[in-house]
């Protein structure tokens, strides 16, 4: 996806600075409480108060190469080529006893079904994101009319539009909160898409920006107690993108560490090889997937969620 649309902006409009992810306006979040990260090892191994439930959105398919580093040595010697990967964009959905229903990642909005021509995410950017290959199975306007609760807000892992592909099924006001510098992040591929990432976002507040502070101890590059309760945490590990974020939900069920594209596929989790193309910084996308692999390692009680498959 992203290479695709990269070749077209050049193509189009040739060298430039390119522009920012999105133009939609940005603040410090209110929510939250900034923490070394090793103080969610305190209460890992107890249950947590949080319902959690992944939906998937659609089916989809996308170039291996985008997802799977082709060139690692492990993925040489597995004889990996590149070609379309089965893929699921997903949802996952946090219902706090207190603080109410949530989700990460939106997953995709209704009309990318029902009328597509109208979706935020059309034209070129469906086109490039050969979005033609989705087939929608719970759209988050449709899931979440059946709700009993109103959505209190959206944590993104960051700011692609495959992640941000449901929010005009959000209603209007719902708080949003992201990774720093997600939306002011600059690069060629933005020339096409950020419109289409403002027409996702249109109507929500200014994005809340998770107050990241470098960890002591390099757990991870940061760390926010998102309820003050250590039922949720959010987790710096950029890379992907600037601001990409996991998030750790102490579910009913025991600990769940949702990775967004830090890791997209099963098979490059289990054989230790990082993403591919779709990500901006390749070395410290590493270093993040390092330090995430190293924590399940090390607490495997964890139960890991990727970014695009089961």
């Amino acid at each position: 996806m992203k290479s695709s649309l990269l070749a077209l902006c050049l193509s189009v409009v040739g060298f430039t600075t390119g522009c920012a992810t999105s133009s939609h306006g940005v603040q410090k979040s209110a929510l939250g409480v900034t923490r070394p990260a090793d103080a969610l090892l305190a209460q890992l191994d107890v249950p947590g108060p949080v319902e959690l439930e992944t939906v998937t959105s659609c089916d989809w398919a996308v170039a291996r190469s985008g997802l799977i580093n082709l060139d690692h040595p492990t993925a040489k010697a597995a004889h990996l080529e590149d070609g379309d990967e089965p893929a699921q964009v997903f949802f996952h959905a946090l219902r706090h006893p207190t603080r109410g229903l949530y989700i990460v990642d939106t997953g995709v909005e209704t009309a990318l079904r029902d009328a597509p021509e109208r979706s935020a995410m059309r034209g070129i950017v469906a086109s490039a994101m050969h979005m033609e290959k989705m087939k929608v199975l719970a759209p988050l306007g449709e899931w979440l009319a059946k709700q009993p609760q109103s959505l209190s807000g959206v944590f993104l892992t960051h700011l692609h539009p495959d992640h941000i592909s449901g929010m005009a099924d959000a209603p209007a006001g719902t708080p949003v909160f992201t990774g720093p510098g997600e939306a002011a992040s600059r690069a060629f591929v933005n020339l096409v898409v950020q419109g289409a990432t403002d027409r996702a976002l249109e109507g929500k507040p200014a994005l809340s920006e998770w107050n990241y502070t470098a960890d002591p101890k390099g757990l991870f590059d940061g760390a926010v107690d998102v309820f003050g309760d250590a039922s949720v945490w959010a987790l710096w590990v950029p890379g992907h993108t600037p601001g990409s974020t996991a998030y750790l939900v102490r579910s009913t069920k025991g600990p769940v560490l949702l990775l967004g594209d830090a890791s997209h596929t099963r098979w490059g989790w289990e054989h230790d090889v990082e993403p591919g193309t779709f990500t901006q910084d390749g070395p410290r996308s590493v270093e993040s997937f390092k330090k995430l692999r190293a924590f399940v390692a090390a607490h495997p009680e964890v139960e890991v969620r990727f970014g695009h498959q089961h």
